[in-house]
């Protein structure tokens, strides 16, 4: 049936697009073959999902995720005896029983019908996944490996209003610097070679879901401390530093899985800390020194009159705007404190799920904000 949905069909041609590409050749491996989901499948499976999405089960918002892979490409799937139709009805039933992060509804083509056949834990490299966050929210992505990042964005669709997510960081200004601050904030393609930490503490930030400012400075020196208005309340002696004590580890040892585990509560630990009113202060090894700290202008330097705005989408331009346009008191609060310590970063989560990085772009000479939380999502 054609999809009812006004966003699927624009959407899916453009998801096709992307997965047709032959650096990506997304899709399950049949026969020594990619098979990538075509328009007419990606805008069915969107249609569903986004219908199941605006339903309620028990009281709940559905949270579901979508693989599009044939039976033979999982291992050891919960599978149905008798597979079910893509319909809204069945995925808001199904949806409490796979709403854990992780588990996956299997789709793939019976003739020309579309049909649920499995809950699977294990995907195959480059699978596309349709994942359903939040009422009118949903991911499209692809499994790139195993461990932390191993799923790449595709695009987000917010209501009606679709994003690709630009791999290549194109959007951004061709700025060494730059580049190197917001190593791994530039689109998932990046997060193998990024700092996951800082990644995962972003990610960790937005899912708390109550705002939070994190300010990461240099190591050496003490130079932040002239943009915060003393005391610090919530001022750490000695420096929290177990989180750099893991990250310090050798590779043989980060692979294991006590160590994945104790770096993800850490990261979950300070995290939560960047809820308290005001700011936390990580050093560029991790190592925590305060938090809720009150961000001031230092002496001498001037406000903040106009920042840099990117957001790594396909299309997107960069755009000079007043900080004000960008949030409340964190947003400015971070613009002037990366303006006058230009060394550092600021990551800053909205209680609404915007995540934006400023960095100092000595190219423009200005504050960069780059808008992010459609790589973590």
């Amino acid at each position: 049936m054609e999809p009812t949905y006004i966003g699927a069909r624009p959407a899916a041609l453009a998801i096709e697009t992307f997965l047709a590409q032959p650096d990506h050749a997304l899709g399950p491996n049949v026969g020594g073959r990619t098979h990538p989901p075509d328009a007419d499948a990606i805008a069915g499976i969107i249609d569903a999902a986004f219908w199941a999405s605006l339903r309620k089960e028990e009281g709940r918002s559905p949270r579901i995720s979508l693989a599009f892979l044939p039976p033979e490409h999982t291992r050891q799937p919960l599978r149905f005896q008798y597979p079910l139709p893509l319909h809204p009805e069945y995925l808001t039933r199904l949806a409490p029983a796979v709403d854990r992060p992780g588990i996956h509804l299997g789709v793939w083509r019976d003739g020309a019908d579309l049909q649920l056949w499995s809950a699977t834990v294990t995907l195959p490299a480059n699978c596309p996944v349709f994942e359903v966050v939040e009422p009118g929210l949903m991911v499209i992505k692809y499994r790139r490996g195993e461990g932390f990042g191993k799923y790449g964005n595709i695009a987000v669709l917010r209501g009606d209003q679709l994003q690709i997510v630009d791999e290549s960081a194109a959007s951004l200004p061709v700025c060494p610097g730059l580049i190197t601050a917001l190593r791994g904030f530039e689109a998932p393609a990046t997060w193998t070679d990024a700092g996951h930490e800082l990644i995962r503490l972003a990610i960790a930030m937005r899912a708390h879901g109550r705002g939070g400012l994190l300010l990461v400075v240099p190591d050496e020196g003490e130079a932040w401390r002239e943009s915060i208005i003393g005391p610090v309340l919530y001022s750490i002696t000695p420096p929290f530093s177990r989180l750099a004590g893991l990250i310090t580890r050798s590779p043989d040892e980060r692979e294991s899985a006590a160590w994945q585990d104790a770096t993800r509560r850490l990261v979950d630990g300070v995290a939560g800390v960047t809820a308290v009113d005001g700011a936390a202060v990580l050093t560029d090894s991790f190592e925590l020194l305060a938090f809720g700290a009150k961000i001031g202008r230092r002496e001498g330097s001037t406000p903040v009159g106009k920042v840099m705005l990117t957001e790594p989408v396909v299309g997107n331009r960069p755009l000079t705007v007043s900080p004000s346009q960008l949030g409340g008191t964190r947003h400015l609060s971070a613009a002037q404190f990366v303006h006058d310590q230009q060394g550092s970063l600021a990551l800053v989560a909205s209680q609404d799920g915007r995540f934006t990085v400023f960095a100092w772009s000595s190219c423009e000479g200005m504050v960069h904000a780059h808008r992010v939380e459609t790589l973590l999502l």
